[in-house]
């Protein structure tokens, strides 16, 4: 059951990304790394997305001297097909011209990331690259997460600046505000997910094991 609300996580996050997207306001900074490829290089934001995937796994490999999480791929896979499916849905559909449609777009995109995300974190199936990364770089560093995730979302701004990503109002909302949706959905989905999947599940560690994900790969989001 879990890999159902796994899959349900990631394609509401991806919904959200492609709202965002939609809105023309501004993406994250990584997502605005990701549009700007697109234009720019050719293949999809999909494409992309598990491209830059496939290279952070690899340094994420070469940094801690161990084998690649595979898992990880899985992840950008699924979001990648994710984020190209609700664009080519969503290209006709949501295409908003004045400033106060733009909003409400990139409103119901920043929420609905918020859901989708603690959606598919209480899954605790499989480890996204660009968190395995942050947590890679605080413990070299000896920073804290704020420092370490700041620093990665510089890098991508960065790079999006140079490929001209959609850079605006937007990316700044999400940099400022995503990290209190996410906070505000957890404890939500975490009733009702904890409720069906401690039901569903056949390990008796499942709280324990939930919980050291939670911990490990946002700890952050830990109160």
């Amino acid at each position: 059951m879990k890999y159902v609300f796994y899959v349900l996580g990631i394609l509401t996050l991806t919904l959200g990304i492609s709202f965002t997207i939609q809105s023309d306001l501004g993406t994250s900074p990584f997502d605005a790394l990701l549009v700007g490829l697109s234009i720019n290089v050719g293949l999809t934001v999909g494409s992309w997305e598990i491209i830059i995937a496939l290279i952070m796994i690899g340094c994420n490999s070469f940094l801690k001297r161990q084998r690649p999480e595979v898992l990880g791929l899985l992840t950008a896979f699924i979001t990648g097909v994710g984020i190209d499916m609700w664009l080519f849905l969503l290209h006709n559909l949501i295409t908003p011209e004045l400033w106060y449609s733009k909003v409400v777009c990139f409103g119901i995109g920043l929420v609905v990331i918020g859901l989708g995300t603690a959606t598919y974190l209480h899954t605790n199936f499989a480890p996204i690259p660009v968190d395995r990364l942050t947590l890679i770089i605080q413990e070299l560093t000896r920073t804290n997460i704020f420092l370490s995730r700041t620093f990665i979302n510089l890098v991508f701004l960065i790079m999006a600046m140079i490929m001209n990503g959609p850079i605006g109002i937007g990316t700044l909302l999400t940099v400022c505000l995503s990290g209190l949706i996410l906070n505000h959905f957890m404890p939500i989905t975490e009733k009702v997910l904890d409720r069906i999947l401690t039901h569903s599940s056949t390990s008796p560690n499942y709280d324990k094991e939930k919980n050291h994900f939670l911990f490990n790969y946002y700890p952050a989001t830990i109160v």
